[in-house]
């Protein structure tokens, strides 16, 4: 089987980024973002999914650090489609429920290549350390559109902020873990009746 690793770099003149990821990892993470709560969220998706991650960014987070997450979202989503080409002998489907204490969050995730995101959280607080809350939608919304999948959250209870975020990013990588990983059954087919994802 062919290596599923990527690296992509996008520069605009709001943010410089470069991610890499090996799906087929063990979990191995690196960052630097400027933005302290979404790296913790991104060695969740890593630990969790086995996944390799190395993300490096430089934003405009003295303004805000709005672009910034966006943009990690859109540079992994788009490292995340490379790295997993034809999708030919992946699951395709993976769900995944995750608790922390208090808190419980499902995710649903397609890898189907049309991108649609349904999220249902209502967070406790607006923002976590620093970080607005509302950015969480942001970086999966970029994730979504540039990674080409369909994506439902739903954090089912909690009421500390900081648990129901880390359920989430817990709960997404270990769906994308099985989503990801190759059907032994069916290693050489395409996971659709259409022939093509």
């Amino acid at each position: 089987m062919a290596e599923r690793k990527a690296t992509v770099t996008r520069n605009t003149l709001e943010t410089q980024i470069t991610a890499s990821v090996n799906l087929d990892g063990t979990g191995v993470f690196k960052a630097e973002t400027g933005v302290p709560f979404l790296e913790h969220m991104m060695e969740q998706i890593s630990r969790h999914g086995l996944i390799d991650l190395d993300i490096q960014a430089n934003g405009d987070t003295h303004i805000d650090d709005h672009h910034t997450v966006e943009d990690v979202g859109i540079t992994l989503g788009q490292a995340f489609a490379q790295a997993v080409g034809d999708k030919k002998g992946i699951m395709r489907y993976g769900h995944a429920y995750c608790p922390l204490d208090e808190a419980l969050s499902r995710v649903v995730v397609d890898f189907s290549g049309r991108p649609s995101l349904h999220m249902d959280v209502e967070f406790t607080r607006a923002s976590i350390g620093k970080m607005d809350t509302q950015l969480f939608w942001e970086f999966f919304q970029g994730f979504v559109n540039h990674a080409g999948i369909t994506l439902h959250i739903d954090n089912l209870k909690g009421f500390n902020a900081h648990h129901q975020a880390e359920t989430i990013f817990k709960a997404f990588g270990r769906a994308l873990r099985f989503a990801l990983e190759i059907d032994a059954r069916a290693a050489d087919k395409m996971p659709s009746t259409k022939g093509v994802l």
